[in-house]
């Protein structure tokens, strides 16, 4: 089977931050209306994949949360959930987050052979714990999701380096991107992108596929691959 579908979503304060600095409250960026758009496109994937420090900072649950988009899963012949989905590199993964004891099947994808076995060792059975190789981490992780778990639409909600590392390999296919009317200001907070090679370099410009008003957020769909240097 192909590789998924590459589907990068997040949310960001208007200078670019996922959240305040580490240690402080999560910030909301998005509203209620966004959430419920959230879920939809969550109903609409085969899986969900989030970065083991999203799981650590976070502690989410990661669920489609509507019983009627859920419904509408089973009725075609898909799993309630989709399978949930994390990248680590250490294995280091505490079997109290809420990411384990909710949803469908889980898997984890460990990056070498001393994050699977921690991996195992923490998670015992309540995830599967699958070791890719540290050289080629998106390529096999992209192959085993499509190949072995008929993944064909990946929904990715973060962390900052996992969207970093997708957008500059141009593994992603579409980006949802939220902006929330919020200045964070802190030189320490959480970005979502960092600095990397993308492909075409500064001038490139993504194209550009929606641009919608969601009350007082705005969402931007771009198509990452699709890339001119025409200037504007």
């Amino acid at each position: 089977m192909p590789r998924p579908h590459v589907l990068l979503s997040a949310a960001v304060s208007i200078d670019g931050h996922l959240d305040t600095r580490p240690g402080e409250d999560r910030l909301l960026l998005s509203n209620a209306a966004d959430f419920d758009r959230v879920d939809t496109v969550r109903a609409s994937a085969d899986a969900i994949l989030v970065g083991a420090g999203t799981l650590r900072a976070d502690n989410p649950r990661l669920l489609v949360n509507s019983p009627e988009r859920r419904a509408a899963r089973v009725a075609v012949g898909r799993p309630e959930y989709p399978l949930k989905v994390t990248l680590t590199g250490t294995g280091a993964l505490d079997p109290g987050w809420k990411f384990w004891h909710h949803g469908g099947d889980k898997l984890v994808l460990a990056v070498g052979e001393e994050a699977t076995e921690k991996a195992r060792a923490n998670l015992g059975d309540l995830a599967r714990v699958q070791q890719i190789p540290a050289g080629t981490v998106w390529p096999a992780a992209l192959d085993l999701l499509g190949d072995a778990y008929g993944v064909g639409r990946l929904m990715v909600e973060g962390g900052g380096s996992l969207h970093t590392q997708l957008l500059e390999g141009a593994y992603a296919d579409e980006l949802h991107l939220v902006v929330a009317p919020l200045l964070v200001g802190q030189p320490d907070a959480v970005r979502m992108l960092g600095p990397a090679q993308y492909p075409g370099g500064p001038r490139a410009r993504l194209r550009l596929l929606e641009a919608r008003q969601i009350g007082d957020v705005v969402l931007l769909r771009y198509a990452p691959k699709d890339r001119s240097t025409e200037q504007r």
